[in-house]
């Protein structure tokens, strides 16, 4: 329907800049995977998730200056679905394919627990806690207290990454499900690494894709907004369409590496995913609001809020032992369900 709609509004132009924007998304991905597989676990999935982050902060930023509808709520409505998306649908399809091919599946919990515990602090505090200051009527934060959880949000997710990369590295590294020692397995053991030589032309043209996903987004947005409001769909579903997109690349990967048994592989790309998106997005568009003094809803609704919690709690139930069946998939996808009917359907 949303394709028809946007078809209907500038026929092939529109539906050829919309191609080219999925195509842009998809090649920044394979360039950002190259340079993971060049430069190892788990720095390769931290590649991965910045790459996905990038490209999400470039489409908020190009709807935002486009100067469409509903702009002040675009940050948080495509933040809230990223992590929606990432909690019940990207980790309980994951969860899903894994059982059903291995029945049960292994991960290292201290890792997944250290996700969790930064997911669950910065999501509170950047989507929830603007409903409850005094400074700014909610669901807005003042400009002082905007900049504060800005900086307290990149705190807490380079605390995430120097535990990931440095700190406790161990924790992240995939166990070898071949032998039940805790090994660290390699990804792409089968596979040699690429050259220098190929790592950097990967750089050089993922900053190519990246630039093309900006100038893309900016000939879509006035077309997507227009679509979603003929359709009569509420505004959120610009926030869910753009964290799908972007998402829609490294959740594959992750579906992957569940179906190929390495589910900690699997998890560290959509925790840490989710955690450059809530980490790092909303202090970039954060301090672009504040420097065009342009309003920044963040408070998501007493209804958003309760999905957020049952998604942080059930996923920290269906992890909390370091194992996982096919229940615990099929729960999180059942969720994910109400959450994109409910935003269709409110």
């Amino acid at each position: 329907m949303l394709a028809g709609a946007l078809f209907g509004l500038g026929g092939p132009y529109i539906a050829l800049i919309a191609l080219a924007l999925a195509a842009s998304v998809f090649a920044s991905v394979h360039h950002a995977e190259t340079i993971a597989h060049r430069i190892g676990e788990p720095f390769g999935t931290l590649v991965l998730a910045l790459s996905v982050t990038l490209i999400e902060v470039a489409l908020i930023v190009a709807l935002m200056l486009s100067g469409g509808h509903d702009t002040a709520t675009l940050a948080r409505d495509t933040v809230y679905a990223a992590v929606m998306i990432i909690l019940n649908g990207i980790i309980g399809l994951s969860l899903l394919l894994g059982g059903l091919k291995h029945s049960e599946q292994q991960f290292r919990l201290d890792g997944v627990g250290a996700s969790l515990v930064a997911l669950a602090a910065i999501a509170v505090l950047t989507l929830v806690y603007p409903n409850y200051t005094e400074a700014a009527p909610g669901p807005y934060y003042s400009p002082s207290q905007l900049g504060f959880i800005a900086v307290v949000s990149v705190f807490v997710y380079g605390g995430f990454v120097f535990t990931q990369t440095f700190a406790n590295r161990q924790f992240f590294l995939d166990i070898d499900a071949t032998d039940g020692t805790g090994a660290a397995s390699d990804p792409h053991a089968d596979a040699p690494p690429p050259s220098n030589a190929v790592a950097a032309a990967s750089a050089v043209l993922l900053l190519a894709c990246l630039a093309a996903v900006v100038l893309l987004a900016k000939k879509l947005a006035p077309s997507l907004e227009v679509a979603v409001e003929r359709l009569g769909a509420p505004q959120a579903v610009v926030g869910v369409i753009i964290a799908g997109i972007v998402l829609l690349p490294e959740g594959l990967s992750a579906l992957r590496a569940a179906r190929d048994n390495r589910l900690q592989t699997s998890l560290n790309l959509a925790l840490g995913s989710a955690l450059a998106s809530i980490g790092l997005t909303i202090p970039a568009v954060g301090g672009l609001s504040i420097y065009l003094g342009a309003p920044l809803a963040l408070g998501i609704d007493a209804r958003s809020t309760v999905l957020l919690m049952l998604s942080l709690f059930v996923t920290a139930v269906a992890l909390r032992t370091g194992r996982t069946i096919l229940l615990h998939g099929i729960v999180l996808l059942v969720i994910f369900a109400v959450y994109v009917f409910m935003t269709v359907v409110p």
